[in-house]
């Protein structure tokens, strides 16, 4: 049965389009090429992962701060500052990512569009709000959306400021994305439904144990099928 009357909050990154499986290419062609004598892919990558945690709470998201991670990643495996021409390489390594292109996943404008004529739907996104804004405008899916938020982090205030900012009843809200770190877990404690659409390619410091017994979250395959609940 649909649920009629609802407010939609939806996730923008690898929920409405691709974004980390970018991230994880860039990652796999620097690991190739920052090889090490003693330590493998697997703990090369437990060194990004330490440096991208740390980072991300002073520094942020987004594209800029992943090249900063890898190159202090690299700093760190060698012992010793990068050279002009290292640190020109890991920056080409990453170029796609600076341009912001963006592929949608398949049939997120058509679900959006339906959604739409029936619902009240908001964009909630985080990262580097230059980059996000470009990657929103890039998508071409702005106009489905009252209003789009671009945050520094998405912890519980963030939703319930935005409900009394907007002025929309918590029981009536639903966030959608495919992080149970940002957008299931943070949404449930402010009160609000979720959506939950798992994505392969989920960055692996978004991941977080869900409770299987709450019924106030979906679980959904596809984002299309959004349109059979809503």
């Amino acid at each position: 049965m649909r649920r009629t009357g609802q407010t939609l909050i939806f996730d923008a990154d690898d929920t409405l389009w691709e974004n980390n499986v970018f991230f994880e290419r860039v990652i796999d062609d620097f690991l190739d090429w920052a090889a090490h004598p003693t330590l493998d892919r697997v703990q090369i990558r437990q060194i990004l992962n330490d440096i991208e945690r740390a980072n991300a709470v002073t520094h942020g998201y987004g594209s800029r701060v992943f090249l900063r991670n890898l190159h202090e990643t690299f700093e760190r495996l060698q012992e010793r500052p990068a050279s002009l021409a290292e640190r020109e390489r890991i920056d080409a390594l990453a170029g796609r990512l600076v341009r912001g292109e963006v592929d949608l996943i398949p049939g997120v404008d058509d679900t959006l569009a339906e959604l739409a004529s029936r619902h009240e739907l908001f964009l909630l996104t985080k990262g580097d709000p230059e980059e996000q804004q470009r990657k929103i405008d890039a998508s071409g899916l702005a106009a489905w959306f009252r209003k789009t938020h671009i945050v520094r982090e998405k912890d519980a205030e963030v939703y319930r400021r935005l409900a009394a900012d907007s002025g929309f009843a918590v029981d009536r809200t639903w966030m959608i994305g495919n992080s149970p770190k940002s957008d299931i877990r943070p949404a449930r404690q402010a009160g609000m439904g979720a959506v939950f659409i798992p994505h392969e390619h989920t960055w692996v410091l978004e991941h977080a144990e869900l409770d299987p017994l709450d019924d106030g979250v979906l679980t959904l395959g596809r984002f299309t099928e959004l349109v059979d609940h809503f």
